[in-house]
């Protein structure tokens, strides 16, 4: 796979670019702009491990097409992440073809750090029908995104999905292919007394499937084997609030194992069985 790295200004103008056969890097010498976009091509739509900034970690991603952009953030976009992350004047930027392990093995598919609200070409994206107030530290690219400190909340690293008070919430997450999925964890924002919490979720299934899930006061994750299937998509709703005084349930981060079906990927992915778990079975805003 010919893989490219750019970075772009406002106008169009490529600052800078470095392309290589299955692995590239981009060291970039200067201060982000306004308006400044890093961009990643393929040769062909597959899986990559990409990473676009040294402060925030890689991530393993399935493009769907060919180009993607990421819109350097400034101002309040600037919060979901690092301190230090797109600042100073040298960046180091790269993306490699995935080995057939990375592939095969069973990881949690909701895993972006780079995702965006613009994002329509990087998988997973995560998107939703309400965020507190359009706030960035509360979209729903956070909830996806591998951070899970959850003790506090409104700034990197207590980024959440926050729902603005709305019990017709729902979040979807978008896997831009066919996965096998056979488990859900769910991290609630555990800042209380200030947040609440929901006792109850559910999740529908791209197979039109449905399952609900009790959940507890914690800040631990909540695991949930599920009847393993091949999904492009699920939506979490019926948000079910626990009657305590706070008004504020959050989402810090939704994670979502499984496989890669062995028919579906590139040509180097092989079968490999996961054992089935029992459907429904338990594991223990702003």
């Amino acid at each position: 796979m010919e893989l490219t790295l750019k970075i772009v200004d406002a106008d169009g103008a490529v600052l800078a670019s470095s392309t290589g056969r299955d692995e590239t890097f981009l060291v970039y010498r200067q201060s982000y702009r306004e308006g400044d976009r890093v961009v990643v091509e393929v040769s062909e739509p597959g899986h990559v491990f990409l990473a676009l900034d040294g402060a925030i970690q890689p991530g393993l991603v399935y493009m769907k097409e060919c180009a993607y952009s990421l819109a350097v953030p400034f101002g309040d976009k600037r919060k979901p992440y690092s301190p230090n992350a797109f600042r100073g004047d040298i960046h180091r930027l790269s993306v490699r073809s995935t080995r057939s392990d990375e592939i095969v093995d069973r990881r949690n598919l909701a895993l972006n750090p780079w995702d965006d609200h613009a994002n329509r070409v990087l998988f997973p994206h995560a998107r939703a029908n309400v965020e507190t107030r359009g706030e960035a530290v509360f979209a729903a690219r956070n909830a996806i995104d591998g951070e899970k400190a959850n003790d506090d909340h409104g700034f990197w690293p207590y980024t959440s999905w926050g729902i603005n008070r709305d019990p017709q919430a729902a979040l979807t997450v978008e896997f831009g292919r066919p996965v096998r999925i056979d488990e859900i964890v769910f991290y609630l924002r555990a800042d209380f007394p200030h947040d609440s919490w929901w006792e109850k979720v559910s999740v529908t299934f791209s197979n039109g499937k449905t399952a609900c899930f009790p959940l507890v006061k914690s800040g631990v994750g909540q695991a949930f084997p599920i009847e393993p299937c091949i999904v492009e998509w699920v939506e979490l709703h019926g948000l079910i609030k626990a009657e305590d005084a706070s008004p504020y349930p959050a989402l810090t981060q939704i994670e979502i194992w499984g496989t890669e079906p062995p028919e579906t990927g590139t040509s180097r992915l092989q079968s490999k069985t996961i054992p089935e778990a029992p459907t429904g079975a338990l594991v223990d805003d702003a």
